[in-house]
């Protein structure tokens, strides 16, 4: 169920950008008429979500991430400015995507294109009130979940890889994912899954 009070925008701004860090870098799931490198001030890209639809169940959940709030921290990502002719379609399907179990936070936040452009962009945040949040997890722990988790949308290694990937195809290294990355990778060849 979405929750209402989470979300601050009644309808697309204009222009209507996204600002991607995850799953978004790669599968957007809307029409792009501009992505361009960005970069978001006071947060850091994390696997502090634990993912109870897409990437887990609530018997076992994975872990995918969001942006969690960080003094001096960026998070380096993709900005999408939608297709103005699929805005209002763009944010309903946006909304049911993320906002599926309430643990992201809907925000209207001031980005920095690459190309020297500053934009706000609708940003998906975790709310660390939530039940589903886990900051702070040792990366270890974070390996070991997912390695073996699985949700709706498929095993969660596969997010990992896939974001992880298509951030180095992108010039976007993000050591810690890397790192996950290796490791996971480890641990399924060692049990054989």
């Amino acid at each position: 169920m979405i929750n209402t009070a989470a979300i601050l925008l009644a309808e697309p701004p204009t222009p209507f950008w996204v600002f991607g860090y995850g799953s978004l870098v790669w599968n957007p799931g809307f029409p792009v008429a501009e992505r361009v490198l960005a970069d978001l001030d006071g947060y850091h890209r994390s696997f502090c979500m634990r993912s109870i639809h897409h990437r887990g169940t609530e018997a076992a959940p994975g872990l995918v991430l969001a942006l969690d709030k960080g003094t001096a921290a960026t998070c380096a990502g993709v900005a999408f400015r939608v297709d103005p002719d699929h805005a209002a379609q763009t944010l309903d399907e946006l909304r049911a995507r993320e906002l599926i179990s309430s643990a992201y936070l809907e925000k209207h936040l001031e980005i920095r294109l690459r190309d020297g452009r500053v934009e706000k962009a609708v940003t998906y945040v975790i709310d660390p009130d939530h039940v589903q949040y886990c900051g702070a997890l040792p990366l270890e722990e974070q390996a070991q979940v997912i390695a073996r988790a699985v949700g709706g949308r498929g095993p969660n290694h596969e997010y990992l890889t896939n974001t992880a990937s298509h951030l180095r195809e992108l010039g976007l290294r993000d050591p810690e994912l890397d790192w996950l990355e290796a490791r996971v990778a480890e641990l399924r060849a060692t049990t054989g899954t």
